[in-house]
């Protein structure tokens, strides 16, 4: 007999052999129905996996991340086999499960394929899927699988083995098709019901520019036809929200291949926005005790080989810059903090004078692979809303909690409710990835775990997500597709301050080592910008909008009047502009929605007698029209952002 502990805590006992798909049968034939994949402690198992020794399980369903994740992988296989029996001779490589659907990366030699070709691969797939094949896991000898592959001409499969120890290999089986595989599947094919090939892209071999270009084949699959449906409606709301696409349209930012990949440039409107949002924050910062510093944008190699930045990021960032001193060398800076640590070290600290609070909007460089980057979620310089705390072992807590304040006011000023706390810590199988002693990473850790608790956050422990000179509160948004992102970090540093040799005199006259807290609500301005956009579809609240209202005359006759009203909402800090172009209202108003104003004021013959405006909201058809005073609207205009954002603190 064997000691199975499930999630809850509770211990069965079964007979040795027993399976998952038993265990859960054993709980309910309501459950045996619904898992679809397992891991046993630890590591992702079959549902028919015999189990031998004492051990933790866990059964996944559709509705859990990991069920899902052996759901697309193995719906890749299938989708692998349809396009080998579609297009004969081909060179299939990998296809993993990724955060929604899966990939996989195929040499087609000499095949075009193009969308044209996407329904018959997807009927192949769904004809398979109905013969309700078993996924069935097997070991293998690397000579075994050497000689499978050998024999298939596939250089891609023979290259991943000979990577492989003896011992380790196995492949997967279903219907007629074979593939190297480390496991996680679903039961069988019949379970699913819905399938679509998403798009089609490049990709290098192993992401090395230098190897062949395959062709990245992305698809998505369901249990029921209906949560595919509901999903491309989520797809095709994205892409009308994409980023990109809306700061184009609102002239939020652009490009330059001049300039260079991933470097975005602000225009007029989307410098306004973020200038707003800087202000917002500094106002905030100055309310809870930051004071703001300014720090270059480069600095001495040696600066990032004593903070460990560059033997992070060195290797594979911007190359040193070489000044005409022999042997001097300088680094486009790729995180602030180091620098903050040298402004803390220009002179002595006592106890009494601590924490300190230094805050700036310091633009780094990192660079990104071409392909890596994105809009502007993935760029090459980024503007990053850092602060570094400075404080006494005894005041870590309390500060840390504060930071946790701000960053919930940030969140709430903007919209973004819904959120979960991530607890990043090392990942203690690979101590090497990560600087400072094993007590300091402990105590870091703990502190952050204890003001998650006190703090009443809803929060997750992820093994392996630390940076690598501390743990760190990640804080996980869901936008308003119900799309995740991590917004905000909070981190815990007791390396740093080591190896900058930062000190205070404490009470007892002795030299004493402060704790370095690193936090950013926005993250990089660059990537706050983006997500917020997505999530708002560009319809930002009220007091951030870089214009409030347009101003819309019916002719060129009302121009006067259009600028008196401008004048009288500027006087009261309202931002606005006047559109006196010789076209018709109707073209106006279109386009004044597109550009999605938030009010519209339309102004002719009838109000410039009466002193009044015609307010059009952005969305609305027109039939809420009103017409008020200018007071009245300047009034109504002010209600609604100070309802919208608070003062901090209060």
């Amino acid at each position: 007999m064997i000691k199975i502990t499930l999630p809850d805590g509770s211990v069965k006992e079964f007979a040795s052999g027993v399976t998952p798909f038993d265990v859960a049968k054993s709980i309910s034939e309501g459950l045996a129905r619904n898992i679809i994949s397992a891991s046993f402690n630890g590591t992702t198992i079959e549902t028919t996996t015999p189990m031998t020794t004492d051990g933790s399980l866990v059964l996944y369903s559709w509705n859990d991340e990991e069920g899902k994740k052996a759901f697309w992988h193995s719906t890749s296989h299938v989708m692998a086999q349809a396009l080998q029996d579609l297009y004969p001779g081909i060179k299939l490589t990998i296809g993993p499960a990724i955060a929604s659907g899966f990939y996989y990366d195929v040499d087609f030699m000499d095949y075009k394929v193009t969308d044209a070709d996407f329904k018959k691969i997807e009927d192949k797939v769904l004809e398979i899927a109905r013969g309700k094949h078993d996924f069935k896991m097997r070991s293998a000898t690397k000579a075994e699988a050497l000689e499978f592959y050998k024999k298939e001409e596939n250089p891609y499969k023979v290259e991943l083995i000979e990577n492989l120890a003896d011992g380790t290999i196995t492949f997967c089986d279903h219907d007629t098709f074979t593939d190297l595989c480390r496991g996680g599947h679903i039961p069988n094919t019949g379970i699913i019901k819905a399938f679509k090939i998403l798009s089609i892209a490049g990709a290098y071999w192993r992401g090395d520019e230098k190897n062949k270009q395959l062709t990245r084949v992305y698809g998505i699959s369901f249990p029921k036809q209906k949560d595919l449906t509901e999903h491309l409606a989520l797809l095709e709301e994205a892409k009308k929200r994409d980023h990109r696409k809306l700061g184009k349209e609102l002239e939020l930012f652009t490009f330059s291949q001049k300039v260079g990949q991933g470097l975005p440039l602000w225009l007029p409107k989307g410098a306004a926005l973020r200038d707003r949002l800087e202000q917002f924050l500094r106002k905030a910062q100055k309310k809870a005790g930051y004071e703001q510093v300014v720090t270059p944008h480069i600095g001495q190699k040696e600066l990032y080989v004593t903070s460990g930045h560059y033997a992070k990021y060195g290797a594979d960032s911007f190359q040193p810059i070489n000044t005409p001193v022999d042997g001097e060398e300088f680094l486009l800076k790729p995180m602030n903090c180091p620098h903050h640590c040298e402004i803390y070290n220009s002179k002595p600290w006592s106890y009494k004078d601590l924490p300190k609070r230094f805050a700036e909007f310091g633009t780094v460089y990192r660079y990104e692979q071409s392909g890596e980057l994105h809009g502007l979620t993935r760029v090459r310089g980024f503007t990053q809303d850092d602060a570094h705390i400075f404080c006494t072992p005894e005041q870590l807590d309390e500060e840390f909690k504060k930071v946790i304040d701000l960053v919930l006011y940030v969140f709430g000023s903007l919209g973004f409710e819904n959120f979960t706390a991530q607890v990043s810590v090392r990942d203690l199988s690979n101590p090497d990835k990560y600087i400072g002693s094993v007590d300091n990473w402990e105590k870091a850790e703990q502190a952050i775990i204890n003001a998650a608790k006190d703090k009443g956050l809803n929060y997750v422990i992820e093994s392996g997500e630390a940076a690598f000179y501390g743990p760190k509160l990640d804080f996980m948004v869901k936008d308003a597709l119900g799309r995740s992102w991590q917004l905000g970090t909070i981190q815990v540093d007791y390396n740093l301050p080591e190896r900058f040799d930062l000190s205070y005199k404490g009470s007892d006259n002795e030299l004493h080592r402060p704790v370095m807290i690193h936090r950013a609500p926005f993250g990089s301005m660059e990537r706050f910008i983006a997500i917020l956009l997505e999530h708002t579809g560009g319809n930002f609240p009220l007091w951030l909008m870089p214009e409030q209202a347009i101003i819309l005359s019916l002719s060129e006759k009302y121009e006067k009047y259009a600028k008196k009203v401008l004048d009288l909402l500027e006087n009261s800090e309202i931002r606005a502009v006047v559109d006196n172009r010789n076209e018709t209202i109707g073209k106006k108003i279109r386009e004044a929605e597109v550009q999605k104003y938030p009010y519209m004021l339309i102004v002719g013959e009838e109000e410039e007698k009466n002193g009044t405006i015609s307010v059009r909201r952005h969305g609305d058809d027109g039939k809420s029209n009103q017409t008020m005073k200018i007071e009245e609207f300047i009034a109504q205009i002010n209600a609604e952002v100070n309802s919208s954002v608070k003062q901090f603190g209060e």
